[in-house]
């Protein structure tokens, strides 16, 4: 990407003349020139277009007037909106601040569009007919593209008598497929984004304990809606003292548990797939701003905004490696600038509250005659610690990362407060019972002096929100994430390439041959407490939330998955989303392992050499079969295959690979099928002779990413398939041809030991021992199928999922 040729502002005196200084940089071939998928994601996704959907902006300097312009507008004179155009446009060149995606996309579009990503609605009246208008109020959000939360925690449980139709209740877990189900249908029709939903329940309601385990034990369910559990401090302070629990609806206590069971079973469910999430749904309200008018129920989708009944997210993050300076070879923060962009990014939100139009009276009730809230948050925090020489999640990263968010804290205040002064303090503020605040009284003396002066303009002002196409946009890693791998493989037209981390790439640059230093950290060097601790430490100057994904290792327990979300709550999370590598592998059932005898190889095969196929005429599967389930990781994830025979030889196979349900999993049950299939039909050959043809076929197969090195080098999941298949027919003394899939099948380990010696470091590293040191690391963690561009790189975190090969976010 070509750099920003950044506009002096104070240097200008007209709109007329920033405009004619924008045309100038394009004309003279000085304006951002995005490339990959940087461009794609721009000219697709906030680029302005014609009626036919064709650009009408291919540089972002076009894009950022125009946004700068239309939230500007709402200025009250012409001087202040010269003014603030002029500074909008500044703290927007370079991606310095990146509003959030339907605001890049929808100011000053001519299109009458909400620039709000996410909402809460009302949890829904308990009857069919309330529950169905809750349904609809959410379609009509989710179809102009924003994503919603819901707690369904006012539903009666399940089995509860229904005195109008004389039946019981099927309870809420069964109207959670319902909205789910919607959520699917919206996202065929919702255009360029995807619905988004999420649903929580109360720790106290009756069905909490189906609804922990509902999408382990439904797979396929509630496949589009994310679900977390509402959680009490007094339910924490049972698990802590393990008292009982009582589960409860409209105040009659249907069933009395031990907290501690429910606190496993959540941590069970999350183990094993990546579900529920946690909420402390008491320490949101009591920490809230706005606890004294508002009562918070549920989160949006991603989980960085708790928000009241009809509530909205007005997003907006600033680039913190745009504050990593130069000066004289010493490379430094510079906070300064980093408060100044701040206090211009909340007048730019809360204008964003006057320049939207709102999908319901209800929100714009909630929002504008309300607290007007504003969500600023940032982007690129990994990208700055490597800048600086700093391990994420080191204890050296704490005092750096607070004295970012303590920065930006006290400008947003300060600015809001000013604010006020100006235009006014948002409608419900209260000022005696505002400052009684928990986040407020945190804040510096004088700052709190100038709220008791002034009053303060927003309500809650700050929020770590998932940023991950408009951080791919600008370049940079998603909000506060680590980063997630430092080189990636990609293969195109031209060969397979690879793609380092720019920060990588730049480092390696300046010193061939060396490995990157230790503070070059991603997601799989990381354990899942270091992960907490930074979350931990902005979430202490972030008065919402925080969207992240807490990425734990495959051998995580249970017990640390328990001790994981206590941590979480005890340095004072709002909340917390938990991934284990490869917990959403299904679950395969056990098969009879006992040694058979082999069979005599027949001396004659069948004679028919065309026989007529009809389901009838396939082998019948015997009530007992010997088996074993064989693991391979491959570039998709760790793939379970399991082979069972008969007497005369392979029988079927079965794949089980990535979350049931999903794209990638069904692949992998279709080839399973398809080679029981061809193993069971009537056929001259013998089942191992066709298995060992279906791995030759098979063995080779190349996709965009591969595992290992070398003769043991797994390209795709075909490729794992068919090395498992030679395996296993090796095991069982077969002959193999000299075909493409036996080139690899007889590789001794002294042999690949072997070949890692002549690999090896021998005082200065290779440019390929590098990357594959870093890509055995990038695999640690796989996602599933993107379906942008089909790799299998659409990871979890933020809450959400992006993929890391094109930059797609579903967020």
């Amino acid at each position: 990407m070509s750099g920003t040729t950044y506009i002096d502002t104070s240097s200008i005196h007209t709109i007329e003349d920033l405009e004619r200084e924008v045309q100038a940089l394009i004309d003279s071939g000085r304006a951002t020139k995005l490339e990959g998928y940087r461009e794609k994601i721009f000219l697709d996704r906030y680029a302005r277009k014609d009626p036919n959907g064709t650009p009408l902006e291919h540089y972002p300097e076009e894009m950022w007037l125009r946004v700068a312009k239309a939230i500007a507008a709402v200025e009250p004179n012409p001087e202040a909106q010269r003014q603030w155009t002029l500074r909008f446009y500044d703290i927007l060149q370079g991606f310095r601040f990146v509003p959030g995606g339907r605001i890049l996309s929808g100011a000053g579009s001519g299109a009458e569009v909400t620039y709000y990503n996410c909402f809460v609605i009302p949890s829904p009246e308990d009857s069919v007919e309330g529950i169905f208008r809750n349904i609809t109020t959410a379609a009509h959000i989710m179809r102009r593209s924003g994503g919603v939360g819901v707690n369904l925690s006012s539903l009666r449980p399940r089995g509860a008598y229904i005195k109008t139709v004389n039946g019981t209740s099927s309870g809420p877990c069964s109207w959670a497929i319902l909205y789910s189900d919607m959520t699917g249908k919206v996202i065929i029709q919702g255009g360029s984004r995807r619905g988004a939903l999420m649903i929580m329940l109360d720790d106290d309601h009756p069905d909490i304990e189906e609804f922990v385990e509902y999408k382990r034990k439904n797979p396929g369910h509630i496949d589009h809606a994310n679900l977390s559990v509402a959680v009490s401090d007094a339910f924490m302070e049972a698990v802590k003292k393990d008292l009982p629990w009582d589960l409860k609806w409209q105040g009659k206590v249907w069933k009395t548990i031990r907290a501690r069971d429910l606190w496993r079973k959540i941590a069970e469910s999350a183990w094993a797939y990546a579900e529920p999430g946690l909420v402390f749904i008491d320490r949101y309200n009591k920490r809230s701003n706005t606890w004294y008018f508002e009562n918070i129920r549920c989160v949006n989708p991603c989980g960085e905004q708790g928000l009241p009944p009809w509530g909205v997210c007005n997003l907006g993050a600033l680039n913190l490696l745009a504050f990593v300076k130069h000066i004289d070879g010493e490379t430094y923060f510079d906070f300064e600038d980093l408060a100044n962009t701040a206090r211009v990014a909340i007048r730019f939100l809360d204008n964003v509250i006057d320049a939207t139009v709102y999908p319901f009276p209800e929100n714009e009730e909630a929002q504008k005659h309300g607290a007007r809230r504003t969500g600023l948050g940032t982007m690129g925090l990994a990208d700055v610690l490597i800048k600086l020489g700093v391990k994420y999640g080191s204890p050296e990263a704490e005092p750096l990362v607070e004295r970012i968010y303590r920065t930006i804290r006290d400008a947003a205040y300060d600015a809001s407060a000013d604010l006020a002064a100006e235009k006014g303090p948002f409608p419900k503020f209260d000022r005696d019972k505002y400052m009684q605040g928990e986040f407020i009284r945190e804040l510096p003396e004088e700052i709190q002096a100038k709220i008791r002066r002034q009053g303060i303009r927003n309500a809650v002002l700050l929020t770590q929100a998932p940023t991950g196409t408009t951080s791919s946009l600008a370049g940079v890693n998603s909000g506060i994430e680590p980063v997630f791998a430092f080189v990636t493989k990609r293969r195109d037209r031209l060969g397979e390439h690879l793609l380092y981390h720019p920060l990588a790439q730049e480092w390696m640059d300046a010193h061939p041959g060396k490995p990157l230093p230790d503070y070059f950290v991603s997601s799989a060097d990381l354990t899942p407490e270091e992960h907490i601790r930074i979350q931990a430490v902005v979430q202490k100057y972030t008065d919402s939330s925080i969207s992240k994904t807490v990425n734990g290792p495959e051998d995580n327990t249970v017990e640390d998955v328990e001790r994981l979300y206590m941590l979480a709550y005890d340095t004072g999370c709002k909340g917390i989303t938990y991934y284990r590598q490869g917990s959403r592998d299904a679950v395969l059932e056990a098969v009879d392992t006992k040694p058979k005898e082999k069979a005599e190889k027949p001396e004659e095969a069948p004679k028919a050499s065309h026989p007529e196929v009809h389901r009838s005429t396939l082998k019948k599967r015997p009530d007992v079969v010997s088996g074993y389930t064989r693991q391979i990781r491959a570039p998709e994830g760790k793939v379970n295959i399991t082979l069972n025979s008969d007497d005369e030889g392979l029988l079927e196979v079965f794949i089980n690979l990535g979350k049931a349900g999903s794209d990638i999993a069904a692949m992998a049950e279709a080839l399973g099928r398809l080679i029981s299939f061809a193993l069971q039909m009537p056929s001259p050959m013998s089942p191992n002779e066709r298995a060992a043809e279906i791995a030759d076929q098979l063995r080779g197969i190349g996709g965009s990413r591969s595992v290992g090195f070398g003769p043991g080098q797994v390209k795709s999941l075909p490729d794992a398939v068919g090395q498992a298949l030679l395996k296993h027919l090796q095991s069982e003394g077969i002959a193999l041809s000299n075909g493409n899939g036996n080139g690899h099948a007889d590789v001794e380990s002294k042999e690949l030991v072997a070949v890692v010696a002549q690999n090896g470091n021998h005082g200065e590293e290779t440019p390929e021992s590098i990357a594959q040191k870093l890509l055995e690391k990038t695999y640690q963690l796989t996602g599933n199928l993107c379906p942008s561009c089909g790799c299998n790189s659409l990871i979890a975190q933020e809450g959400c999922k992006k993929c890391y090969t094109c930059g797609y976010s579903e967020c």
